[in-house]
């Protein structure tokens, strides 16, 4: 299991993203840390879902630019 410092060392993201740029965001509660399974942006202080909009009812701790996929090649 990573730990907190690891799992936040992954989410690089300093001070606030850009407005309105879609971003993975790292969240933590009594539980732990985890990842939202959808994209956030930052929009007037607040985070909200990237898709419908809706705020993020999480504590968010991090922040990166979304990760690309790899598709294996054949």
């Amino acid at each position: 299991m990573a730990t907190r410092e690891r799992r936040l060392a992954e989410f690089d993201g300093e001070g606030e993203p850009p407005p309105g740029l879609p971003v993975q965001v790292l969240c933590e509660d009594h539980s732990g840390t985890y990842q939202l399974p959808f994209a956030c942006r930052y929009i007037d202080g607040r985070w909200r879902n990237g898709e419908s909009g809706q705020a993020v009812e999480a504590t968010v701790i991090g922040w990166r630019l979304p990760r690309l996929k790899h598709v294996g090649t054949a």
